[in-house]
């Protein structure tokens, strides 16, 4: 297992938008993340970030994250959520969520 922490801005004025999104997100979505290995994930808001945690479970991180993108329902999901959201200004080239180093953790 992996553990992942990413940031991103949100957009002002969308806060509401985001939670209303995320207060029910769709079944399908749900289901789209645990077959690619994804449990354990929460999205946290703070002065304009979003920070997001989740446990990867797959052997092939990069391959279970392709599959995700081109699942239709995900698809639709984003164009619901990406207009919320803007990357860091410290994200890398091409880089939406932006990954975040693990310094500490407990168990």
């Amino acid at each position: 297992m992996k553990r992942y922490g990413q940031i991103l801005k949100i957009v002002p004025g969308k806060e509401d938008r985001y939670k209303e999104l995320h207060a029910a997100v769709w079944p399908e979505i749900l289901e789209i993340l645990r077959k690619n290995n994804i449990v354990n994930y929460s999205i946290y808001l703070k002065d304009g970030y979003l920070f997001s945690y989740y446990e990867y479970f797959g052997d092939n991180y990069e391959a279970d994250m392709a599959k995700c993108a081109e699942e239709p329902a995900m698809k639709k999901w984003w164009e619901q959520c990406v207009p919320c959201q803007k990357p860091v200004d410290a994200a890398k080239e091409n880089e939406w969520w932006a990954q975040m180093e693990e310094v500490f953790h407990m168990d």
